[in-house]
């Protein structure tokens, strides 16, 4: 009993991880001012540019548009389908935050893509990477979403920049696990035919493996894409907003008819770039 009773006394002992935690980002506050400031005048900047040119275009041709992209990529079910429910956001009054919300999936799927398959390519081929990114990888994917809204609002403070910010780190997983789970399935019969012909390492990326791991990367996309919109809603909660924002609001003052208006808009949205990117 004795010995038990110590083993507990060693577990009870108080371990401050949340003080080392603080400290570490007043440390990064402090020293890396700079450089967050710049990351988050890049990231600002991407989602003013990508806002200002979908807000060019009138609904009506906006619609059209991707009526016609979705006919060309997917037939027309999907033409059907997003011409009217972009004709039923626009109605319900939601056609501002449908745009915001597209500005903002936008830049963090291409940050994410842009910082995700080169680091699933660099696995793919490093053992030290693989080994050393593996834990983090697991850690960002089952950490619960709200979590990374407190260093991004601690960083760069409320808006628009702090909610992508935590997007990219939430939905970079996929294309990095993907990218590098499909270089590895390439079949070795293709890896050693492009060595017997002589290829370096750089037409064996190109010509060889990326092509091989495509579809594996294009799902990687697509999870990419969906992982970013279901961060919508939550990244409202400080000030990204786009179509989190009147759902939020719809909690806060328990309306229900605003919550199913704006829970549509997300369907819709998510249906659309699914269809669109979905590898089948």
């Amino acid at each position: 009993m004795e010995v038990i009773s110590e083993i507990e006394e060693f577990i009870n002992i108080g371990i401050p991880v949340g003080d080392w935690i603080e400290n570490f980002v007043d440390f990064l506050i402090a020293n890396f001012g700079e450089v967050l400031g710049a990351i988050s005048e890049i990231i600002g900047t991407m989602i003013e540019s990508f806002e200002g040119f979908l807000f060019l275009f009138p609904p009506l041709i906006f619609m059209l548009i991707i009526t016609l992209i979705a006919a060309k990529v997917r037939g027309k079910e999907l033409a059907i389908f997003s011409l009217f429910g972009l004709m039923l956001v626009f109605n319900m009054g939601l056609w501002e935050e449908f745009i915001v919300t597209i500005a903002s999936i936008l830049t963090s799927v291409l940050v994410a893509l842009v910082l995700g398959i080169p680091l699933g390519i660099v696995k793919a081929h490093s053992k030290i990477v693989h080994l050393i990114t593996r834990p983090i990888l697991d850690l960002m994917q089952t950490i619960p979403p709200f979590v990374y809204l407190i260093p991004a609002l601690m960083f760069f403070g409320l808006g628009t920049v702090p909610g992508v910010i935590a997007t990219v780190v939430f939905a970079m997983v996929p294309p990095v696990r993907l990218t590098y789970l499909g270089i590895k399935q390439v079949p070795d019969e293709l890896i050693e035919a492009g060595q017997a012909f002589g290829s370096n390492w750089w037409q064996m990326l190109t010509k060889v493996e990326l092509p091989g791991a495509l579809p594996s990367i294009l799902m990687g996309v697509n999870q990419c894409i969906m992982m970013s919109l279901s961060m919508v809603v939550i990244a409202a909660m400080i000030g990204a907003g786009g179509l989190g924002e009147p759902v939020l609001r719809s909690l806060s003052t328990v309306d229900v008819g605003l919550g199913f208006e704006a829970g549509l808009g997300v369907v819709i949205l998510a249906i659309i770039l699914d269809r669109l990117f979905r590898e089948e």
